[in-house]
């Protein structure tokens, strides 16, 4: 089965029709003012609208409080909400009953015990991120964890393997860690916040091979 393909931290028309022709199945936006990804959620909607219906698009929030969470989805229309924050099981259980949207969740890993930690996820979240542990910001940062922690590792649920990932290193990601979706955003970037078409491309096609 091919594997996914998720482009976070989209801010533009050009860097959207790069990752919807370069075969990504996800595209994701930003909203989150510290980040320098940060699109306003009427800015969203206006790229949200231009991405087709084979492709999901993921809006990433940061511990929103429920009005933001609530403006957001009307605003927005998202695919998927990726939760980026100390969002609880019970938070994403709640946002799914009520909204019937898909809900994913990131998950920092540094050891063993963090892995295990993705397991109260399962039946709350639909998929979460294993994701290097937060610096500066909750994601976008460009590091990676271990992945030899995920050797044997027996998924309670969907997930996907973000953090660090860069056209260079992506396929020996895969090869390593089977990840059944891989999610970029600073591996795609020319400058922080600035995506490059190229770079895009070439992410998507090392997926591939």
């Amino acid at each position: 089965m091919p594997t996914l393909v998720k482009i976070c931290g989209i801010s533009t028309s050009e860097t959207l029709a790069a990752a919807i022709r370069s075969g990504a199945s996800h595209v994701g936006f930003v909203h989150f003012a510290k980040s320098p990804r940060h699109l306003a959620l009427g800015a969203i909607a206006m790229l949200r609208r231009q991405v087709p219906d084979h492709v999901k698009a993921v809006l990433l929030l940061v511990n929103p409080d429920a009005p933001l969470l609530d403006e957001a989805v009307r605003i927005v229309a998202p695919d998927v909400v990726q939760f980026h924050g100390g969002e609880s099981p019970e938070t994403l259980v709640r946002f799914r009953a009520e909204t019937g949207i898909e809900a994913w969740r990131a998950m920092a890993v540094k050891d063993a015990p963090s892995l295990a930690e993705v397991a109260a996820f399962r039946g709350a979240a639909d998929r979460v991120l294993l994701d290097a542990p937060a610096s500066a910001l909750p994601g976008g940062n460009g590091t990676r964890f271990d992945w030899s922690l995920l050797a044997g590792w027996q998924a309670p649920l969907a997930w996907g393997l973000a953090g660090g990932l860069t056209p260079a290193n992506v396929a020996e990601a895969i090869r390593l860690t089977g990840a059944p979706l891989v999610d970029t955003s600073s591996g795609v970037e020319r400058s922080p916040g600035i995506k490059d078409v190229d770079k895009i491309a070439a992410f998507c096609k090392a997926t591939r091979i």
